[in-house]
């Protein structure tokens, strides 16, 4: 029965969640703002970020951190922040990252990532996180990942093949569904979930049509060089997410599983690094 057992199939056939509802329970966990915006009086804004954020840097390379606000389809105004890590740069990743965070805990890695594999970075808070107006919701992160988008592509002049739609966790979802729309030098989809319902259910075979998040289900509309990163111990999203994942996408180069890894952790082993250097400044550039 699709992978469900007898009760659990009663249970949504009589009484089906809405898409909105498995989003809310399984995604998003917006924390207390860690940073807000000081306006320059040029329409760009500088970082303050509190004890929270954590920030790992001095003073003068939070230079490099140029922050400012861009509106959605859906009136949404959102945080967005561009980190200058490197003049000599090919690549931005348009970075969609976690549950849980915001742009002012991500600030300091953003900055290390990007001078380490020479890329500068483009990241957003979503709705309701950061300085975010209003409600995560799935449709509002749809929006956001459509804003942000345009926003880089206006207001830099980045061109579509000198991006890289980086995705993370909750940040895969946006990730691949843009991805699946716009074809751009490359997407990176880290520790990816096929569809909400799949997290909750892990037996699910298919997907519903209250299901949130069907992630599975647009991964084989992506025609960019796709590359899937998953921990093999992951307790949150299970490894075989980021399996399936990869088998369904069209142009799926060498993965990267990291033995051992969780899901809060893959960065802190060295393959990780290793990875992602080779993927941008090897792979992509031959």
């Amino acid at each position: 029965m699709n992978g469900l057992s007898l009760s659990e199939f009663c249970c949504l056939f009589c009484c089906p969640p809405c898409p909105s509802r498995i989003a809310a329970k399984l995604a998003f966990l917006p924390p207390e703002p860690t940073y807000d915006f000081l306006a320059d009086g040029t329409g760009k804004y500088a970082l303050n970020l509190t004890d929270r954020a954590e920030w790992q840097y001095t003073d003068q390379e939070k230079e490099k951190v140029e922050g400012f606000y861009t509106r959605t389809n859906r009136g949404n105004r959102i945080g967005c922040l561009y980190v200058r890590c490197s003049n000599t740069a090919r690549f931005t990743i348009l970075f969609s990252h976690g549950n849980a965070v915001d742009l002012g805990q991500m600030s300091s890695f953003y900055l290390g990532l990007g001078s380490r594999i020479n890329c500068n970075i483009f990241s957003y808070d979503y709705s309701g996180y950061g300085v975010s107006a209003g409600k995560p919701s799935e449709k509002n992160l749809y929006a956001d990942i459509d804003a942000a988008w345009l926003a880089l592509r206006t207001r830099y002049g980045i061109s579509p093949e000198n991006i890289i739609l980086y995705g993370q966790s909750i940040g895969t979802v946006p990730t691949v569904d843009l991805a699946a729309r716009y074809e751009v030098g490359a997407v990176i989809l880290h520790s990816p979930l096929m569809s909400g319902m799949r997290v909750a259910f892990p037996n699910t075979k298919r997907t519903w049509f209250f299901d949130a998040f069907p992630s599975i289900d647009k991964v084989p509309k992506v025609t960019s060089p796709t590359l899937v990163i998953h921990g093999t111990e992951d307790e949150v999203i299970d490894f075989s997410h980021g399996l399936t994942i990869f088998e369904r996408c069209p142009k799926a180069v060498e993965p990267l599983w990291v033995e051992g890894a969780g899901h809060n952790d893959v960065e802190l082993y060295t393959a990780y690094l290793e990875r992602l250097k080779q993927f941008v400044n090897v792979e992509l550039v031959n």
